[in-house]
């Protein structure tokens, strides 16, 4: 499976009554698929995967397949509850999801055979390519990356955590494996912060929230960073990037309730979060505002169009 370009992960959109609301869910997808993302992830982090019940999770996922129309892969998430986790992973597969993102198990912390065997039973249960995500409470080692890989349905890694030298050891372990058909992504809050020395290590790809947000601002940083223009990709890093993580880190959860404040600030009626996170202040919204502008300010007239991939 092949990624090129920016991942994608969607907000999921709620109605007046705290319903999923598919016909804004389908404005979001159109307009940042027309910006060229390397693949879609929904249901997961960005999505509220959290707030999500099975159905909702797999209407989510159907309505991104079917706005995707097999342009980009389309990787759903699953975690949770374990139980919970096999329902979701089943019913993505039944809407056509070309593979599953992995997200940590509820609550506990088990040990390494538990953890791969949590993995290895959402890869039986769907019948998909999964991808792991490695954070929180599933923090995979490297012996524990090396049974997983010799399953041919694990067939990528995206780093939480954000400790170099065990990614950098896990990328080795997996090529001495053979495997060259696996995927590695960078997938720390605003990974456009990291991803320079992300690429040094042999991890190319990314997760952008703030590409759902504001994909013009986010593919203007991504060509910035695949043609080598330093100059241009501190400017945004100085202006956009480094404030956005300023105020997302004064309240827990605003990772997410920061891209869905910036899309309803552009016109598109994506609602609030549900708990427990909580929307922005007013005054968190003007800073929000002043920092969009702030970034779209650098960004070229073409900068909209699709970025070539790395």
């Amino acid at each position: 499976m092949e990624f090129d370009g920016i991942l994608f992960f969607p907000v999921t959109p709620f109605d007046a009554h705290g319903r999923v609301d598919t016909a804004v869910l389908d404005q979001h997808l159109e307009t940042a698929l027309a910006h060229g993302p390397g693949g879609v992830f929904p249901a997961c982090g960005t999505g509220e995967y959290h707030a999500l019940s099975a159905s909702e999770a797999a209407l989510v996922t159907r309505t991104t397949v079917a706005a995707a129309a097999g342009r980009v892969p389309v990787v759903a998430g699953a975690g949770g509850p374990l139980g919970h986790a096999l329902e979701v992973a089943r019913a993505a597969a039944d809407a056509g999801a070309d593979a599953l993102l992995v997200l940590p198990p509820y609550l506990v912390a088990g040990p390494q055979p538990g953890l791969a065997a949590y993995v290895e039973a959402i890869a039986a249960a769907a019948d998909l390519p999964v991808v792991v995500y490695h954070r929180a409470n599933a923090a995979y080692t490297v012996d524990t990356v090396r049974r997983l890989v010799a399953n041919p349905r694990v067939i990528g890694f995206k780093d939480g955590v954000g400790d170099i030298g065990t990614a950098q050891l896990i990328v080795r372990a997996v090529a001495e494996e053979g495997r060259d058909d696996f995927a590695f992504f960078n997938g720390l809050l605003t990974a456009e912060l990291t991803q320079a020395a992300y690429r040094g290590i042999g991890i190319p790809l990314y997760s952008s929230a703030a590409f759902a947000m504001a994909p013009d601002i986010a593919n203007a940083y991504y060509r910035a960073y695949i043609g080598g223009d330093e100059d241009r990709r501190r400017a945004l890093l100085d202006a956009f990037y480094a404030p956005l993580v300023a105020l997302r880190d004064e309240t827990p959860g605003f990772g997410v309730s920061l891209i869905k404040t910036g899309l309803r600030l552009g016109g598109l009626p994506v609602g609030g979060v549900r708990a427990p996170l909580v929307d922005p202040t007013p005054a968190q919204e003007r800073r929000l505002t002043e920092i969009l502008d702030a970034g779209r300010a650098l960004v070229e007239p073409d900068s909209a169009s699709v970025p070539e991939p790395a």
